[in-house]
């Protein structure tokens, strides 16, 4: 079990509000047999503590589950700009789950360890004028599907031009404390829509338990994006993911979702600005050397301006942006700090 701080020491709001070394396949991870599956059929599109689990799990354990793409199963293979304004947003940002893992309280950290990331043989994106960074700069609206050619493990996005494939999960999340019905489209601090194009397979993602059991549930999958995610969408596909879950008891506590791989640690920061969701992923980084590497503040501070990476993974899904912070392990040369 991974222990944090010690292994790392209106279509207008469709999606706005979806790494480690970039893997030479889709599927980088020996299989391994899920001690449970979720279907697309175990889903809800909200997020918080009055919704059901869809199951109960022991920490530990490695689920299998199968998604639906961002609008929830309507779009399909060639689909035109016509199912555009037909879109249920109720149903978009499907999620499957909740899960329930037995031990899980608040104050503890929720790991969930990416295993496989596998996505359907197709996918979409769309443009809308009123929706993205640049909204209201475009007339047009557009939807175009694509098939992914999983063997090359690419797409090809116009004649001349193939984008490697890069799957992960959009949406990852713990359900809040509360038994409002929150919607999913900005990310918080349980975590949601948080559109970060490094959750990939091998990064273990950290979330802070809000209520019993966490109640984990992930969805919105996508083939590739770009980081920023700038015109709203991704190339948007159903996915089965494989992935471990654990409760973390007596560690670090942390105030909104952090991950890592083997050549990094992130933190994450949402906020309304980019400023202000930049200024929460740095001070998050200053904790988190503080706490595991043994600095000063203001030595941890000095430190994120040499080694830490500013990255922004969204800019779309109002009305928050996030920003990260990588921080890479190879600086720490002393192998008491290399951890």
């Amino acid at each position: 079990m991974p222990r944090l701080g010690v292994l790392s020491a209106c279509l207008v709001v469709l999606l706005a509000g979806c790494s480690a070394e970039t893997p030479d396949k889709i599927v980088d991870t020996p299989a391994l047999k899920p001690d449970f599956v979720l279907t697309k059929d175990q889903t809800h599109s909200k997020f918080s503590r009055a919704i059901e689990p869809a199951i109960r799990v022991p920490s530990g354990s490695v689920i299998e589950a199968f998604t639906h793409e961002a609008t929830g199963g309507q779009f399909e293979p060639g689909s035109t700009a016509e199912a555009l304004h037909a879109v249920d947003m109720d149903r978009v940002h499907t999620l499957t789950g909740p899960v329930y893992v037995e031990g899980a309280a608040p104050g503890d950290v929720l790991a969930v360890r990416l295993i496989e990331l596998e996505p359907a043989d197709w996918g979409w994106m769309a443009l809308i004028p009123d929706f993205g960074f640049l909204a209201g700069e475009f007339d047009a609206t557009a939807l175009q599907t694509f098939r992914l050619d999983k063997e090359n493990n690419a797409v090809e996005f116009a004649e001349g031009i193939r984008i490697p494939l890069k799957p992960f999960a959009g949406v990852m999340g713990v359900a809040p404390d509360t038994d409002e019905m929150l919607n999913t489209i900005p990310p918080r601090a349980n975590g949601g829509n948080l559109d970060d194009p490094n959750l990939v397979a091998g990064t273990t993602v950290y979330f802070p338990v809000f209520v019993p059991g966490a109640l984990f549930s992930i969805g919105d999958t996508h083939s590739v994006q770009g980081h920023g995610e700038v015109s709203g969408t991704a190339i948007e596909s159903p996915m089965r993911i494989v992935y471990e879950i654990s409760v973390i008891k007596g560690g670090r506590s942390i105030p909104e979702p952090q991950y890592e791989t083997d050549e990094y640690y992130a933190t994450t920061g949402f906020a309304a600005t980019i400023d202000e969701a930049a200024k929460k992923a740095t001070r998050y980084m200053i904790e988190y050397l503080v706490d595991t590497r043994g600095l000063s503040r203001e030595q941890a501070y000095m430190l994120c301006s040499i080694a830490g990476d500013l990255k922004i993974a969204e800019t779309v899904d109002v009305p928050h942006m996030l920003v990260t912070m990588h921080m890479p392990k190879n600086i720490f040369v002393d192998t008491k700090l290399n951890r």
